[in-house]
């Protein structure tokens, strides 16, 4: 349904679609409690709300202390401290809420991508939202984090771009038209503010897709009226894009500094994590594509071929369509090891990504030929995608973007729809697909969720969940020796280390400066390569330099690898300034 006043689809809400959000909201939501309930990184939370609490305490990144992040995901945490307090289950409601929200914000699109193109559109576009219960943007990462929130503003964009539409006649609807296409010109700019690696490319496409379109509009012959009417509201768009970034860059100007926020986010970060371009391709060297890309182009000739009416063509491209995903299945049942089962279903990725990206070209060749800007909006995923296999490529980028996936799947069912047969006995070909990649996702997504194969990188070991007894770590929980090692350390602090001294903790894997409401005073928090500045000897001098009295050093890690940058010589320089002033269960702490 289009509002004629404002220009912009609106598609009306039935009790089933209530029903349908509501059930994927809150399904979606349980798996973020549930993980939050047994599981926590200490190495994330702790940079992610320790960030946000000196930023709370009015510490002001890139000009008080390096940051190579954006800042929007560590002030939606900073606003959550000084409104509700500092509880850690604040921050958990936040995550449930925002997984939530992505997984209904991804049905939406991918129903408003498939209404019109295939039969049983409604049913389709929940059937592939299903998954994202376990696959959504919060599920398998439970804990405030950039990526997540930045997979959601990218969803919200492409949501408020997809549902443009030219105004209807009438004296307001211009008005109105143009004001939805400058806010979602300033919603597209959202993402480059909570992750760079992501935001920039994403952007970047949107604003190729916009000026394509209106050269595509400029050089049509036949000068309809939709496709003229295009114009002014994409400009629109491109207007709230740069009113966007030139309040952005002033706001920061008079606060960070522009040259520091360029600094931390774009040259220091980009020196310290920015991958070769071969790298970033390495995802297509997945040795799995030499027969999954032959069955699914071998079914497309065969869809296409003169025998594609008969029924065993048909049950012939599906069988050779299902084969990858029957294969990701299979793998729960042949492998007892999560790597192995994980690596079975990121192995879906690059195909997917390959006919997604064909079947842009598709729509980028017969540009001219449609008016708006929906069959393009795929570059938009694409984009994003790629631009976040810059920072841990398919392994490690991919827990946050399963909404993305989910949106080029509905793409490419509804490009399947083209092969549907007429007689109603046949089976629907974008239906039995859409079943078996749902049901393969929800299946294998469940099992990868379950497992914490993305959080291998950290220590969960067999035995009962602990929790801490401090209530500002209210619900934080997870197993092993860690919470309560850590209660003993801030007991200790809190009897013997005065608020006002200096503190540095080394490597900073625990959230100390949000249990404590300490204000840092060293510059940084998290010592690794991406976050740490400083070579040993600077860090010391530094040390020095700021009159840090106390220096604690965590002995019993969660995270399997220590990641401070030469560790051995850090140590050996700090303690010609320290002495040891006790010995936890997991810690040393010293003073100067």
């Amino acid at each position: 349904m289009v509002d004629g006043q404002t220009g912009v689809c609106k598609p009306q809400w039935t009790l089933r679609d209530w029903l349908a959000g509501i059930g994927l909201f809150a399904a979606t939501a349980a798996v973020v409690l549930w993980q939050n309930a047994h599981v926590a990184v200490l190495w994330d939370l702790s940079y992610t709300l320790d960030s946000a609490a000196r930023i709370a305490a009015g510490q002001v990144p890139y000009r008080d202390f390096p940051f190579v992040h954006p800042p929007l995901t560590f002030l939606i945490q900073a606003a959550i401290m000084r409104l509700t307090g500092r509880v850690y289950f604040h921050h958990v409601l936040y995550a449930a809420c925002a997984g939530g929200l992505g997984t209904v914000l991804a049905w939406r699109i991918a129903l408003h991508s498939l209404r019109g193109r295939v039969d049983s559109a409604w049913t389709l576009a929940l059937i592939l939202a299903a998954p994202l219960t376990v696959l959504g943007n919060y599920c398998i990462l439970p804990l405030p984090s950039y990526d997540c929130d930045t997979a959601l503003a990218v969803l919200v964009a492409i949501c408020l771009l997809q549902r443009l539409t030219p105004p209807a006649a009438g004296p307001a609807s211009p008005l109105r038209s143009l004001l939805a296409g400058f806010v979602t010109g300033a919603a597209l700019c959202l993402p480059l503010f909570f992750k760079q690696n992501i935001g920039i490319p994403f952007l970047a496409a949107a604003c190729a897709i916009i000026l394509l379109t209106l050269a595509a509009t400029r050089l049509a012959r036949a000068k309809s009226a939709p496709r003229s009417a295009w114009t002014p509201l994409l400009l629109a768009v491109l207007a709230g894009v740069g009113a966007t970034l030139l309040f952005a860059a002033a706001l920061i100007h008079f606060t960070a500094g522009i040259g520091n926020y360029v600094h931390w986010t774009i040259q220091f970060a980009a020196q310290r994590r920015l991958p070769s371009f071969g790298l970033i391709l390495s995802v297509y060297r997945d040795s799995n594509l030499l027969w999954t890309l032959p069955c699914i182009l071998l079914a497309l000739v065969l869809l296409r071929s003169p025998v594609r009416q008969s029924l065993w063509a048909r049950w012939s491209a599906f069988a050779l369509m299902s084969a990858p995903f029957a294969c990701a299945l299979s793998s729960l049942w042949l492998y007892d090891d999560a790597d192995e089962r994980g690596d079975s279903l990121l192995a879906l990725w690059p195909l997917l990504l390959i006919l997604a990206a064909a079947l842009a070209v598709n729509h980028l060749l017969r540009l001219r030929r449609h008016a708006g800007l929906s069959p393009l909006l795929p570059i938009l995923a694409l984009a994003a995608i790629h631009g976040t296999f810059m920072s841990q490529q398919l392994w490690g980028s991919t827990y946050a973007i399963w909404p993305l996936l989910i949106l080029l799947i509905a793409e490419l069912i509804a490009y399947l729809a083209r092969f549907s047969l007429a007689e109603r006995k046949t089976p629907s070909l974008p239906f039995a697909m859409a079943v078996v990649i749902a049901i393969t996702l929800l299946v294998c997504g469940g099992f990868y969720t379950a497992s914490e194969e993305r959080l291998s990188y950290a220590q969960f070991p067999d035995g009962p969940v602990q929790h801490s007894a401090f209530p500002e770590l209210k619900g934080l929980s997870t197993p092993g020796p860690w919470l309560p090692e850590f209660d003993e350390l801030l007991r200790y602090a809190a009897a013997n280390i005065p608020p006002a001294d200096g503190v540095i903790l080394l490597p900073g894997e625990d959230p100390f400066y949000f249990a404590t409401g300490r204000i840092p005073q060293f510059p940084v928090l998290l010592f690794d390569p991406s976050t740490d500045p400083y070579s040993p000897a600077q860090l010391a001098q530094e040390v020095r330099h700021r009159q840090i009295r106390w220096l604690i050093v965590k002995r019993d890690l969660q995270i399997k690898e220590d990641s401070t940058p030469q560790p051995g010589e850090t140590m050996k320089l700090l303690l010609q300034d320290f002495k040891l002033s006790a010995r936890l269960q997991g810690y040393d702490v010293y003073r100067r």
